[in-house]
């Protein structure tokens, strides 16, 4: 049997050395690859000092690059476990989202947000209530919430209903009927705009719009300290219309 040779030898080592090396690399790689997952994935959740340093303004702006956020199937990668965990020691969430009931608007990933973020209350309508407009005076002078949001929707059925005038009483439905009628002074101020149809398109997203306008009012008139905050720059008070074929929120002070 003959003996490697010298050359041989040699080589066999370089191929041994380049081996190891590479195999170095891509450990390393793998490892910051790792890293930068695990970087991204937020586990935080919002701060007392954090919610104190923001403007109404600058919040409003972040809820705009969340939306940008879900538009784009861009949303922040979260620690839920994590993020629960620190919420149980307190929350401060930057703002108060008065949403209707429809499953077709999961309002946190509209805004990219997550545990202990926002407040959020829900009815079909986005309508206001004395319980509701309660809750709002809790997330704002108890809480520190900076932003009040009554986010109506496009397609809402609850809107829809109120123009096609479904008698929901006639129906045994009394409680759907009360709420139906506070939608109807949207959709008689809108009628100087349009045909009263909920298969017109353009004017059931005019009622729509203005039906989150006179919650904002409503929520003002009802509630004597949301008003002073924001008349004391402390707190806004605004409408939105999500989209639900774009996935676009609109704010009304745009």
């Amino acid at each position: 049997m003959k003996k490697p040779t010298l050359p041989l030898i040699a080589l066999s080592i370089v191929l041994l050395l380049t081996s190891c090396q590479e195999t170095k690399k891509t450990s390393i790689e793998t490892q910051q690859t790792q890293e930068l997952v695990e970087e991204k994935v937020v586990g935080s959740i919002l701060t007392a000092e954090e919610q104190a340093s923001m403007t109404p303004q600058e919040i409003i702006g972040r809820l705009k690059k969340g939306n940008e956020n879900f538009i784009n199937n861009n949303l922040t990668q979260r620690d839920h476990s994590e993020q629960r965990r620190k919420a149980t020691i307190g929350q401060f969430p930057k703002a108060f989202v008065l949403s209707c009931v429809d499953s077709r608007v999961p309002v946190e990933d509209v805004f990219d947000l997550g545990i202990g973020d926002i407040f959020v209350a829900r009815v079909a309508g986005n309508i206001e209530n004395t319980d509701i407009v309660g809750s709002m005076e809790f997330a704002t002078a108890v809480a520190g919430s900076k932003v009040v949001i009554v986010m109506g929707h496009t397609a809402c059925g609850a809107v829809k209903s109120t123009i096609d005038q479904v008698d929901a009483r006639s129906l045994g439905m009394t409680s759907l009927a009360d709420l139906m009628a506070e939608i109807e002074p949207a959709v008689i101020e809108t009628e100087l705009q349009g045909e009263r149809d909920s298969k017109n398109t353009i004017y059931t997203n005019n009622v729509i719009n203005n039906n989150a306008i006179r919650t904002v009012k409503n929520i003002r008139e009802a509630s004597p300290t949301l008003a002073k905050m924001e008349d004391d720059g402390k707190i806004m008070i605004v409408s939105a219309i999500y989209d639900m074929e774009s996935g676009t929120v609109l704010f009304n002070n745009d």
